[in-house]
């Protein structure tokens, strides 16, 4: 009986050891149809860490697949995720009924927004299984027309994606929306073999009730603010379909499978769960990003200024709310391994978050190139690239090059995409002969000049912002 724990207790510590500290549980590619309850579904996925959005797909459905790609297209730019691509389904027959509530849903700015450009759902739905390694799942919270093609076109689907999940009542739903978009895709996916999950809507039709609304308020993300900007339309206030809990089952079974049941028919499976009160409570946990653990050693840092030194502490509240807890916590971190607040650490911490924000991953999950160099105090920013970003050399994802020009930049590549980031010249000029003349006066050697430099450092902090302060060139 000793060996056997012995055994089993060093088994546990094998796994332990093994897990991946940063990895997200679930790789998905969305596919979607529109629906005001799209927009909510997505933006679930789009907030929890646990969950990379690799890639949206558009079809026809409650809206045609041109009024889709605007509502996507508008809520990605609007959450700052400009790096997630979107591709559009222009082959499917189905008619689109153009709901009136669907279509005034408001999910982002439509302007400047060119639907033509986009590339075809089956050409970029090949480019992310032939990119990404990890085995996928794919959300349809529409018809499956796009599901089918794909499986029916793309080689690599069954090998590369693990299951699909469908927002629909049951395998004999064949009355309900989802189903009716394409059935014959529908009849035709049922019988492949390929694992299919069919999650049920909330029996309950006004599961956001007037207190998870509010809860939902009082969340401090860009997520959250977009639902409650969605409850407090006249668009939702006058239809009640705003109130029910469809599509958005699908990202809570995704992320908590342990709240629902399973009635098997055949090789199908339907989930479904009537608890309502878990599925809120998991609900503003997506929200607020609480589906994994932010750090490796500490559970959180305080938010409480008194914990922080006097010249800071005025900033804590303030630089938390403006910018986030992932902003801050990877300043104070990244200031901790520089051994002193310095500015150009700073704008690498928000220049790496801006590049994750772009792509909506977390840390680890791709490649940097800095081009400022080994030369402080621009080569300072490596240090916030590095702790904003997970881009360590000691991870092999980190380059700092010398042999080129130097300046407030670096190359961000991830899965197969490419974007530089280049802090404005006009701050960047200002940062620089502002450093400058405080060395000129009172050298490098001076407790005043690092007095100085820590002041500056917290009000770059507090002022620039970092959705306005980089220039975003995608590289092809």
């Amino acid at each position: 009986m000793k060996r056997i724990l012995l055994l089993l207790a060093g088994f546990s510590i094998t796994i332990l050891l093994n897990s991946h500290p940063w990895k997200p549980s679930h790789y998905v590619i969305i596919d979607t149809d529109g629906g005001i309850d799209d927009m909510r579904a997505i933006t679930l996925m789009l907030a929890s860490p646990d969950i990379r959005v690799l890639a949206i797909t558009v079809s026809p459905g409650v809206l045609s697949s041109y009024d889709v790609y605007l509502k996507v297209k508008s809520l990605l730019n609007a959450c700052h995720h400009e790096g997630i691509p979107v591709g559009i389904n222009r082959s499917a027959a189905f008619k689109s009924p153009e709901y009136k509530v669907a279509l005034n849903a408001k999910w982002g700015m439509e302007e400047n927004l060119d639907p033509a450009s986009a590339p075809d759902c089956i050409v970029l739905i090949k480019e992310i299984l032939s990119a990404e390694k990890t085995k996928i799942s794919f959300i349809c919270i529409g018809g499956m027309s796009t599901a089918y093609n794909s499986l029916k076109d793309i080689p690599l689907f069954k090998q590369q994606v693990k299951e699909i999940l469908w927002s629909v009542d049951g395998i004999n739903d064949s009355k309900g929306f989802n189903y009716n978009i394409d059935p014959q895709a529908a009849k035709r996916i049922l019988k492949e073999d390929i694992p299919i999950s069919l999650i049920r809507n909330f029996s309950d039709s006004s599961f956001f009730d007037e207190n998870l609304i509010k809860d939902i308020s009082e969340v401090k993300t860009r997520y959250a603010e977009k639902l409650t900007a969605y409850f407090n339309s006249d668009n939702a206030r006058g239809h009640q379909f705003s109130y029910r809990a469809t599509d958005e089952m699908v990202p809570l079974f995704l992320q908590f499978p342990s709240i629902f049941k399973a009635d098997s028919t055949g090789k199908t499976l339907e989930y479904y769960s009537s608890e309502k009160k878990l599925l809120g409570d998991d609900l503003l946990k997506m929200l607020k990003g609480e589906t994994v653990a932010r750090n490796q050693v500490i559970k959180d840092l305080p938010l409480d200024p008194s914990f922080y030194f006097d010249d800071i502490k005025p900033s804590v509240t303030e630089i938390v709310n403006r910018y986030g807890i992932d902003e801050w916590t990877s300043g104070v971190l990244a200031n901790e391994l520089h051994r002193h607040l310095g500015v150009f650490a700073i704008i690498g911490v928000k220049m790496g978050i801006r590049a994750r924000e772009y792509f909506d991953t977390g840390v680890d999950e791709f490649t940097v190139t800095s081009f400022a160099g080994s030369e402080p105090p621009l080569s300072c920013m490596n240090d916030g690239l590095q702790v904003s970003t997970g881009a360590t050399p000691g991870h092999g994802l980190l380059t700092v090059r010398n042999d080129t020009v130097l300046s407030a930049s670096a190359l961000f590549t991830y899965l197969n995409h490419r974007i530089k980031l280049t802090l404005k010249p006009e701050i960047a000029g200002k940062i620089s002969s502002e450093l400058k003349e405080i060395n000129f006066v009172y050298g490098l050697d001076s407790n005043i000049y690092w007095e100085l430099v820590r002041k500056n450092t917290i009000k770059y902090w507090l002022n620039l912002d970092r959705q306005e302060i980089f220039i975003i060139k995608q590289i092809h």
